[in-house]
């Protein structure tokens, strides 16, 4: 039985009924197996033996192109290893990931009725060992667990500015997403 989570902005979200797992990995920024409406793109690194650069963001360009400079918000999260937050939506808001340090598991499920992948999950590990950035769009719950010994930097880019009246939260356990938090042990 399905639940309604929300519903605005065009969108009317709805929790699925997922056996328990993980859903597709995404290994490749052009798989046939993305949420749609998902977008991956691999960052550049320029590395040395100081470290290493890596652009984040170039206003206009890249996945974040189509967001307004005038409601476009930059943020940075810090998350300890094993920490979850999940699970995210919005019903106007897309965000832009760049796990710029650590490793991420990120876990996503589409909420969207009438989407072609309504109910479909996606896992990326992304981070120092995979760079890219992962357009989120509204309707597409979100999360992420800090994998690995270091800490985590989650960049991102939002196209609007804060608004808590489209933040909804779904606990990362929900019975009907069923996601496997645990390592997988394959």
């Amino acid at each position: 039985m399905t639940r309604k989570v929300a519903a605005g902005g065009g969108l009317e979200l709805i929790l699925p009924q997922c056996e328990k797992g993980i859903g597709a990995i995404v290994r490749k920024a052009d798989s046939p197996d993305l949420i749609s409406g998902v977008r991956v793109v691999p960052h550049n690194l320029w590395p040395d033996d100081r470290g290493y650069f890596m652009e984040i963001l170039r206003v206009g360009h890249g996945l974040p192109a189509g967001f307004p400079p005038a409601e476009t918000q930059v943020s940075l999260a810090l998350g300890y290893p094993g920490t979850v937050k999940a699970f995210h939506y919005h019903l106007h808001q897309t965000d832009c990931w760049a796990p710029a340090a650590g490793m991420f598991q990120v876990a996503l499920v589409d909420l969207r009725k009438g989407s072609p992948t309504f109910g479909v999950r996606n896992t990326l590990y992304a981070g120092s060992l995979w760079p890219v950035q992962i357009l989120i769009p509204p309707g597409v719950g979100h999360g992420y667990k800090i994998i690995g010994v270091d800490p985590g930097v989650l960049v991102y880019v939002t196209d609007r500015f804060y608004n808590p009246d489209d933040e909804g939260r779904i606990p990362y356990n929900d019975p009907a997403i069923h996601y496997d938090w645990e390592t997988q042990h394959r």
